[in-house]
């Protein structure tokens, strides 16, 4: 079983930023997309952003421009990085890896918590 480890929520102010973590147990290299998601208190769970084995990106258009998913293939981490945050950006932020093939998974962090309020 793969697990992940998450990091990176908190409190911070409107305009601030906070950068998310995402810390798999199996190489980055063969997961074939990274994703991070949220979820508001009763809304449905939603792409926030996304990226590839091959480094694609894709972006909800309520983040672009302010947010931006990396990887560091030396930590094998995907991060987050959330700048010019709006009180609307507050939800539990989810990283999710999919991978296909003979060792197909689907696996979702335990979540972190980031709230944005002056």
């Amino acid at each position: 079983q793969v697990q992940l480890v998450e990091s990176g929520g908190g409190l911070v102010q409107p305009g601030g930023s906070l950068r998310l973590s995402c810390a798999p147990s199996d190489s980055i290299f063969s997961i074939n997309v990274i994703g991070w998601y949220r979820q508001a208190p009763g809304l449905e769970r939603d792409m926030v952003a996304t990226i590839t084995s091959g480094s694609s990106r894709n972006y909800a258009d309520s983040v672009k421009g302010r947010f931006t998913i990396s990887r560091d293939n030396a930590k094998n981490t995907v991060y987050l990085q959330m700048n010019s945050l709006k009180p609307e950006d507050t939800a539990v932020y989810y990283c999710r890896l999919s991978r296909w093939g003979l060792k197909q998974y689907d696996y979702w962090g335990q979540g972190s918590q980031v709230t944005v309020s002056s």
